[in-house]
């Protein structure tokens, strides 16, 4: 009884059913009446009858004959059709829990983590409609759980080589190959310190996902965040033969936002020209102002980026250089870390780029506080 089908077979059922009653209700009635009229009193005589009245008795018994007669052919026709449509009922009933069975179906299957379960689109709007909804469910949790592996075995990968190195080097002092000098430990040191900022920009990234990392905004000076910025890197930008340009208007409206996040995506950005720049190079930051917008964008000259992997510059642990290089390519973690901050400001980021060789452009967009 519990069962969709059976329902709307029983309700198919009762309409005809009461259909059926209705009609067989007024062909008793009318019988009934019949007959009532049809009565003749036991004590006339022939002769009591005139001509006339005999002829209008006859006339309404026919008239009576035939309107029962008629009325039973629709009986019969009702009843037919109560039959087919209570086949029909049950047989359209099955069609529309079927869709529904085969979902129960794919959802234990999904909950047993056969992400690739899908169900055919079919039946009504509102049907379909679950169907393609549970689709686009199946087809986001299978997507999620891949991207979860992949991000399992990134780490597994980032986590190798400092720990092989460390461990290797650590092996060849045992065993006296190397001498336990503070050349040594320095190298030792660099890889605890690359283990430990990996860790920290995964903590930071999963802090940023799960929406629990603490903002402190309020109104910030876009251009003298920039300034302060550009003040610390020209040092090192001119050790590596690369002129640093700033691009900064006066005027431009205070954003609304964390100055030390702030701070942190341009270290990123930064960080990120500076790493696919080649020496005589040229990196620009400039800050524009929009209708209720400004933009902070940070221009390169060096590697660039093919279109085909800009839309995944911002995934983690990706890397444009298919060798995955450290010196090339970072913890891959960097321009992940930067989106995520910029959202969480209520910001948008994005990259561009002409093409490999032709350099790079990012833009973060913040709302004017």
């Amino acid at each position: 009884m519990n069962q969709l089908w059976v329902r709307i077979s029983l309700t198919y059922v009762a309409i005809a059913i009461f259909l059926f009653l209705i009609p067989t209700m007024v062909f008793l009635a009318v019988q009934a009446d019949s007959l009532d009229q049809g009565n003749v009193n036991p004590d006339y005589t022939p002769a009591d009858i005139s001509p006339a009245r005999f002829m209008e008795g006859v006339s309404q018994n026919l008239f009576g004959a035939h309107r029962l007669e008629i009325i039973g052919r629709l009986v019969r026709i009702l009843l037919a059709i109560s039959f087919v449509g209570i086949l029909i009922g049950i047989i359209s009933s099955r069609g529309l829990a079927a869709p529904l069975h085969n979902l129960a179906i794919a959802a234990r299957a999904v909950g047993s983590q056969d992400l690739s379960q899908r169900i055919e689109v079919r039946g009504s709007s509102e049907v379909r409609e679950v169907a393609e909804a549970f689709n686009a469910m199946a087809e986001a949790l299978e997507g999620a759980e891949k991207m979860r592996n992949n991000m399992l075995a990134d780490i597994a990968h980032e986590l190798r080589t400092p720990l092989t190195v460390i461990q290797g080097n650590l092996r060849a002092i045992l065993d006296d190959v190397y001498d336990l000098d503070k050349v040594e430990v320095a190298r030792l040191y660099d890889q605890t310190r690359q283990l430990s900022r990996l860790v920290g920009d995964l903590h930071d990234l999963a802090l940023l996902e799960g929406k629990q990392f603490s903002l402190s905004l309020g109104r910030q000076d876009l251009s003298g965040i920039v300034r302060e910025v550009a003040a610390i890197y020209q040092p090192l930008v001119e050790d590596q033969g690369i002129s640093l340009t700033l691009e900064l208007p006066e005027g431009v409206s205070p954003i609304e936002g964390d100055g030390a996040r702030i701070t942190q995506c341009l270290n990123n950005l930064l960080n990120n020209a500076l790493t696919h720049t080649p020496r005589e190079g040229e990196i620009r930051i400039s800050v524009e102002q929009n209708e209720d917008t400004v933009e902070l964008s940070v221009n390169d000259n060096g590697d660039g980026i093919d279109p085909e992997h800009l839309p995944r510059v911002f995934d983690r642990f990706y890397r444009v250089d298919p060798d995955r290089s450290r010196q090339t390519g970072g913890s891959g973690l960097g321009l992940a870390i930067t989106q995520a901050l910029v959202h969480a400001q209520g910001g948008e980021i994005r990259a561009t780029s002409p093409g490999i060789g032709q350099g790079s452009t990012f833009t973060i967009s913040f709302p004017i506080s």
